[in-house]
């Protein structure tokens, strides 16, 4: 059992949980040069604050089970190996190359805001969370950006109690 994403809220189902190992995976393949071929983003919900948060908003993936996969593909010259570890607090990853990447990937949040609007079905007023999340390419040697990639732009109804965030809402 762990945390699974019904409609529009957060419940307890079997195999729950199985997102946070691929938004892992997800995380190590935004920082190498592999292509992304299926990704599924999980559907319009900020489901908990940032209290701890380390990577920015919206960089999840989805997996359900015969249904919506996760999937990269190796279109360089070189070998690639996830390794994943669990232990009792954390999930840990690497990705290793059998040769040193000439990139760095920084993958960053742009315009990010809270703000409100009524529900156009009820009127009921709703708090929703929108950014951007772009990834940088940084040559290793000379330490320059050489590009920007716009991956995607999020507007997620927000889950929680917007008193926990009251003084950011625009």
């Amino acid at each position: 059992m762990g945390l699974t994403v019904e409609g529009d809220h957060a419940a307890e189902g079997v195999g729950g949980g199985l997102c946070q190992f691929t938004n892992l995976l997800h995380w190590m393949t935004l920082h190498s040069p592999l292509t992304i071929t299926e990704h599924h983003h999980h559907s319009g919900l900020d489901l908990s604050p940032d209290f701890k948060r380390q990577i920015p908003f919206g960089t999840g993936t989805s997996i359900v089970w015969n249904f919506l996969d996760y999937r990269v593909r190796n279109d360089t010259d070189q070998t690639f190996q996830f390794r994943v570890r669990v232990d009792d607090e954390y999930r840990r990853g690497q990705l290793r190359s059998d040769q040193p990447l000439p990139l760095k990937y920084h993958v960053r949040e742009e315009s990010g805001y809270f703000y409100r609007m009524r529900d156009s079905e009820s009127g009921a007023s709703q708090v929703r969370r929108h950014n951007v999340v772009v990834r940088d390419f940084r040559d290793k040697r000379t330490g320059l950006i050489t590009g920007t990639e716009r991956l995607l732009e999020n507007d997620a109804l927000v889950r929680y109690d917007p008193e926990l965030i009251q003084d950011q809402i625009l």
